[in-house]
């Protein structure tokens, strides 16, 4: 081939140079293109990335939401669980009033009240024993090559001067230490003694009081017998919310029976919720009201319960036979709704002889049935302050009765039941029942044949003839003046008996009442019954 001219061969170089930095450019292109595409690709994971860390903070959050949330409806339930647990409590505490006493043995044991824990013994305090007396300190003499020293031998008989006078001083410092430390120990012993003294003659003035309320306990002074089974009662323990637990005792010593007016708890006493249920909806926890009904039932079971505790208190804890017969009032303290006043209602009276009541199996008996075959007034609506008649009024305790408080104070102005003659007592008592709605005729005293009076209920089927005696006596009525009364019933044909006195029945007399058709009245109810209605405000007094 020939040769190639110098234009061609730099147009062909040119060209080669144009296609280099063409590929080049698109070589950078490409590189550009793929940079571009790797960023692209770098922030569509930085993107995905981030994307996936929100969902999982999201995810998380949520779960810590749906956590939170559960673990507050869980605390919402648990308050809602304690409060039931609590009501639960409750009521089983209110339920279990008189099954509690039955676990306890109620009497008091005298030595327990006697004080028998000794004087502390004298103890030497610590700073006050005796100390270890200063040793001398002995100075040794040069040894060796000082012994030979300029003066050795007069430095050695100075220290061992100096030596002796500071133990010597320190000697004196520590016997007149110790000195001052015997008197001190003298002074405390005195003063220990002389307390001891004080403390033996305290302890043996109590114990001589006990020992003189023991025996007076033991031979039934009334006043003896009312302090103690104060200490019984006031020993029971009940729940601390809603129960007063004050009380009045009287005893009265012929006919050994002792005269309780109890204060009851009020009906606010029993929860007003029978369950709390927890509505998630609302967040809120509701409270079920107690039914009506149930609030009553319950009511009546807690004051039958306390009637029946109270008498097995006293009974269980008469270590000296001093009550025969004990009978119970239980007064509720509340306002009354239609006049706001303050009132005491009585709401259960039952009176009960401790042979009897013993017979009981307490933790088997139905509370209402039980007191009612015990012959109990018993009021039906006690949530509604219904009154019941007392068995004896406590204010109206006659001074056979020793109580805590003078009760008898200002009687001076009411008439004296004890200084009518017979037949005006017996025209009284004849009254007192025509008032109450009796047909009543009075017999002629000379032949009445046991009878003072012979009245008609006129109700059908429940009505009939009563015979009626009036016994205007001081001593308590024995035994044989009921027989006596039981026997004119028989021979008169009469459907019921009314025994009326002014002073009160001994054991015996209410044993044979019992089961029978014979009402025994004694001072205390006469006394209610011519306020009620006769609204005559008489008294007894010898």
């Amino acid at each position: 081939m020939g040769r190639r001219s110098g234009l061609e061969g730099f147009l062909r170089a040119a060209g080669r140079a144009a296609a280099a930095a063409q590929r080049e450019s698109k070589r950078r292109e490409r590189m550009q293109a793929t940079q571009l595409r790797q960023l692209e690709r770098h922030q569509r994971m930085a993107a995905a990335q981030q994307m996936r860390e929100l969902r999982a903070m999201e995810k998380e959050e949520k779960a810590a939401a749906r956590l939170a949330k559960a673990e507050y409806l869980q605390d919402r339930q648990a308050e809602a669980d304690d409060l039931n647990a609590e009501l639960k409590d409750r009521l089983e505490e209110l339920e279990g009033l008189l099954l509690h006493t039955l676990s306890v043995n109620d009497t008091i044991s005298f030595d327990s009240l006697r004080h028998t824990d000794p004087h502390p013994t004298f103890k030497t305090p610590k700073e006050l024993m005796p100390g270890v007396a200063p040793a001398p300190v002995d100075v040794l003499a040069p040894t060796g090559l000082a012994r030979f020293w300029p003066g050795a031998g007069k430095r050695h008989l100075a220290a061992q001067t100096a030596a002796r006078d500071a133990h010597q001083q320190a000697l004196e410092q520590f016997q007149s230490a110790e000195a001052q430390k015997r008197k001190r120990l003298t002074d405390l012993r005195t003063e220990h003694e002389a307390a001891r003294a004080l403390y033996d003659a305290d302890v043996a003035r109590r114990n001589a009081e006990v020992d003189a309320f023991q025996q007076a306990y033991n031979a039934h002074e009334p006043d003896a017998v009312v302090a103690y089974n104060d200490m019984v009662l006031t020993r029971s323990e009940y729940p601390a919310e809603g129960f007063p637990q004050s009380f009045k005792l009287a005893y009265a010593e012929e006919s050994k029976e002792l005269v309780i007016e109890y204060d009851l708890p009020e009906v606010s006493v029993i929860p007003a919720e029978s369950d709390y249920r927890y509505v998630k909806t609302r967040d809120a926890i509701d409270a079920k009201a107690r039914k009506a009904s149930d609030i009553k039932a319950l009511y009546q079971d807690i004051i039958a319960s306390i009637t029946l505790r109270t008498l097995h208190e006293v009974f269980e804890a008469d270590q000296a036979d001093a009550l025969a017969l004990v009978t119970f009032n239980g007064v509720v303290d509340a306002h009354d709704p239609t006049t706001g006043q303050e009132v005491r209602v009585p709401v259960v009276s039952v009176r009960a002889t401790k042979a009897a009541f013993l017979q009981l199996r307490l933790d088997r008996v139905e509370k209402i049935p039980c007191l009612r075959n015990l012959g109990a007034q018993v009021s039906s609506r006690p949530d509604e302050l219904q009154a019941i008649k007392p068995i004896v009024e406590f204010n109206m305790v006659d001074k056979r009765f020793i109580a805590q408080t003078d009760v008898l104070s200002g009687l001076e102005s009411r008439p004296n039941l004890l200084e009518l003659t017979p037949g005006e007592f017996e025209a009284l008592v004849s009254n007192l029942f025509s008032q109450m709605g009796l047909d009543t005729k009075l017999t002629r005293s000379s032949r009445d044949g046991g009878v003072d009076a012979v009245a008609f209920d006129t109700r059908p089927v429940l009505g009939g003839k009563v015979v009626i005696q009036a016994k205007r006596y001081k001593d308590t009525v024995g035994v044989s003046a009921v027989r006596d009364l039981y026997g004119t019933m028989l021979n008169e044909g009469a459907s019921k008996g009314i025994l009326v006195c002014t002073s009160g029945y001994g054991t015996a007399a209410f044993e044979f009442a019992k089961d029978k058709p014979i009402e025994l009245i004694d001072g205390g109810g006469l006394l209610y019954l011519l306020r009620e209605h006769a609204g005559l405000d008489a008294r007894i007094a010898a």
